[in-house]
């Protein structure tokens, strides 16, 4: 056994495609060894790379291997050693472990600290607390620099900056990386290419577009063909995604996309961190992927990779899905949209225009993409005018008089919802539940 105490070294570096591991690793290691030299020895390592500061230990493999083993009695060491602190710590978390270590009787050492930290020194309180602004304000700094930085390239330079390369096209080598350092470890440029396999097939449904079809009547045609999706075209990619064939929403997402015209575009989704539990924030945050106002994309200022598409027929195809004029050119109007839930499947009902009139419909899951099932439920369909009828019954009785517009207000301030099930109406709140179809066919119903 060493003589002193036996450490267990605990060090991270965040981004490993731009990063040194090695040299990281051993400058941290060697921060950690001169802290501890005539105190003991390091018996064991963990190493977190291409991990962010952001996510808390418990997210993090090695982090996490580390707390799991404080509770074994027969763990190799006794107090744990930091390579640098803000690189281990961010925001509140060394104070959120700290109860953790002490229950243990395991010491942390910090360079920082010249020593181990003392949760009885108030100097040590307040330098942990200034480390820890300093980390937030270092990865501000980077994001911002990052964030000008490629917003920079992908405006005049019209680099591609990774992701997942859309339908239709692959990724192909565009000459040396840019950056030198990287170029001498061999990186390469990359762009995107005509994909040959998938490249036509959206060519297809903008020609398709263009003539006035339906998005509904594009993606059954694909579906007829046995046209691989998006998911099912690149299985090592989409090893997440279940669905094997076109949806209304995967053929707009195409037609929508300006990437097809030849410009690179960025900035289109953007990450989210949520709490996992928001009345315990110290159990982490989880990254949600979010689309961002098209305002706020960034596109090239030139043409950078084969289109798809020409521009005008982009633009066209956009003048398409925004339009959709009615038989008498008026505006159709739906006071209850969002606020009609189907009794019999637990779905928000679609606004639907019934006989020359404002109606609420639900399909129960069914869409014009792929054939009715023949268990299906039939179509439930409620009239605006009946259902404002029931409404103005209901807070009448309350002893309220609103015309319609303050009567949908109260609904939507209330969070209430109104649920339609065939033979009436009930108030109730939006459910989420699974939907569950009844097995046996029904008529088509109007109430």
């Amino acid at each position: 056994m060493p003589d002193g105490l036996r450490f267990a070294f605990y060090g991270r570096m965040s981004t490993k495609d731009h990063q040194d591991r090695r040299i990281s690793y051993l400058w941290q290691h060697e921060n950690a060894s001169e802290l501890i030299t005539g105190h003991g020895l390091i018996v064991a390592e963990f190493f977190d790379a291409g991990y962010t500061r952001r996510r808390p230990w418990s997210q993090r493999p090695k982090a996490s291997q580390l707390l799991a083993a404080l509770a074994d009695p027969d763990r190799p060491f006794d107090a744990i050693v930091i390579g640098e602190c803000e690189r281990a710590f961010y925001g509140n978390q060394f104070f959120d472990l700290v109860p953790v270590f002490a229950h243990h009787g395991v010491q942390v050492w910090l360079p920082e600290l010249c020593g181990p930290y003392d949760p009885g020194n108030p100097v040590h309180d307040l330098a942990i607390l200034q480390l820890s602004a300093q980390s937030r304000r270092e990865v501000l700094r980077s994001r911002f620099r990052t964030t000008a930085a490629m917003r920079a390239q992908a405006r005049e330079q019209g680099r591609y900056l990774g992701g997942r390369p859309p339908y239709g096209y692959r990724l192909t080598e565009a000459g040396p990386h840019p950056n030198r350092a990287d170029a001498r470890r061999g990186r390469r440029r990359l762009r995107l290419g005509p994909d040959p396999a998938t490249a036509p097939v959206v060519t297809w449904m903008f020609t398709q577009r263009l003539t006035g079809r339906s998005i509904a009547s594009i993606t059954r045609e694909l579906n007829d063909n046995q046209v691989p999706c998006p998911s099912d075209e690149d299985r090592e990619r989409n090893s997440h995604r279940t669905n094997e064939t076109w949806s209304l929403r995967s053929v707009a997402a195409i037609l929508e996309n300006p990437r097809y015209t030849g410009h690179e575009v960025w900035n289109r989704q953007r990450t989210d961190r949520e709490p996992i539990d928001p009345a315990a924030p110290s159990r982490g945050y989880r990254e949600v992927l979010r689309w961002n106002p098209s305002s706020d994309w960034v596109i090239s200022a030139r043409v950078v990779h084969p289109p798809l598409v020409s521009e005008q027929g982009f633009i066209a195809v956009q003048a398409v899905r925004s339009t959709r004029p009615t038989a008498d050119g008026k505006q159709r109007v739906y006071l209850l949209a969002g606020l009609m839930q189907c009794g019999l499947c637990g779905r928000r009902m679609d606004a639907h225009w019934v006989n020359r009139r404002p109606g609420y419909r639900c399909r129960h899951g069914h869409s014009s993409a792929k054939p009715a099932d023949a268990t299906r439920p039939g179509n439930l369909y409620a009239r605006e005018d009946k259902t404002m009828a029931y409404l103005s019954g209901q807070f009448a009785r309350l002893g309220a008089d609103l015309n319609q517009h303050n009567l949908v207000k109260q609904l939507r301030d209330h969070g209430m919802t109104i649920i339609c099930d065939g033979g009436g109406w009930t108030l109730g709140t939006m459910t989420h539940a699974t939907p569950q179809i009844p097995s046996q066919r029904r008529p088509d119903q109007l109430f």
